[in-house]
């Protein structure tokens, strides 16, 4: 009787507490600039109700050759961040290489676009959002930190914030990796496709402190000489920015390290 009890007990804890558990939603976009249905995962904090005054949202990008399930499937902490920080978090499908470019040579590959008005006006009009930039930020890992800062820079009335994570800030040293020359056409052919889509030549764009910037690279990363150098311009251009180095690779590792302090730094700009 009192182990048939203690079973009883734990089922209805067990049912309280994914009652209140984050959900996690399949959004399927049909992207009008590309002519195809793209998946998302939206995770909706516990607190999620259509009735409140509305949440912010973070946009959360993955690398070269991932999908949009990555964040979940290799930080399974992901969910109970947006519990806790009481944020819808968004995991947009990128394609394995996208660059989350406009392709100037493949108009078949269409992701600022689909990434910064197709998917934000869908999410906007599913959920309980609070649609304006304060409340919108973006960041990623590798590929998807080049995304995040490349839509940012570009998008500035969409996002109020935007972080990258062992981004690929600038591309130009990789001619010939993840199909970088599919999506931009061969460097020595097409010189001025590179030069405007890499992130660090696009600083420019900035003004002052309009758009909230924190990005991180480990030291033993591949890409820790652009991140550095582009902390550099950015403080020669006087723009504000949380800068992180420290030691690590190009790894799950340090991205599941690393979402944590961007996830601060985004929840006091929502908050702010």
């Amino acid at each position: 009787m009192k182990v048939r009890l203690f079973l009883t007990t734990l089922f209805v804890i067990g049912a309280v507490l994914s009652a209140f558990a984050s959900q996690i939603d399949t959004l399927n976009v049909k992207s009008r600039s590309m002519n195809k249905s793209i998946a998302n995962l939206v995770i909706l904090p516990d607190s999620y109700t259509e009735q409140k005054q509305g949440y912010p949202v973070l946009y959360l990008l993955h690398g070269a050759g991932g999908d949009h399930t990555d964040w979940v499937t290799k930080v399974g902490a992901i969910k109970g961040y947006a519990d806790t920080y009481n944020m819808i978090i968004v995991c947009p499908d990128g394609s394995k290489t996208s660059w989350y470019f406009d392709s100037p040579v493949d108009p078949s590959m269409r992701y600022e676009t689909y990434v910064s008005e197709e998917l934000v006006q869908a999410v906007d009009k599913k959920y309980n959002t609070l649609a304006n930039r304060k409340s919108r930020a973006i960041t990623g890992l590798s590929m998807g930190g080049h995304g995040a800062f490349y839509l940012a820079f570009k998008n500035q009335e969409v996002w109020g914030a935007a972080g990258s994570m062992s981004g690929g800030l600038d591309i130009r040293p990789f001619p010939e990796n993840w199909d970088l020359s599919l999506r931009l056409g061969d460097y020595a052919v097409n010189r001025d496709n590179w030069e405007d889509n890499t992130v660090i030549n696009m600083v420019y764009l900035l003004k002052k402190d309009n758009l909230k910037l924190i990005f991180d690279c480990g030291v033993n990363d591949f890409f820790y000489e652009a991140n550095n150098r582009m902390h550099q311009k950015l403080m020669e251009r006087n723009i504000p920015h949380d800068y992180i180095e420290r030691p690590g690779s190009h790894n799950w590792d340090y991205w599941a390290n690393a979402i944590q302090y961007q996830l601060l730094f985004f929840d006091n700009f929502f908050k702010s």
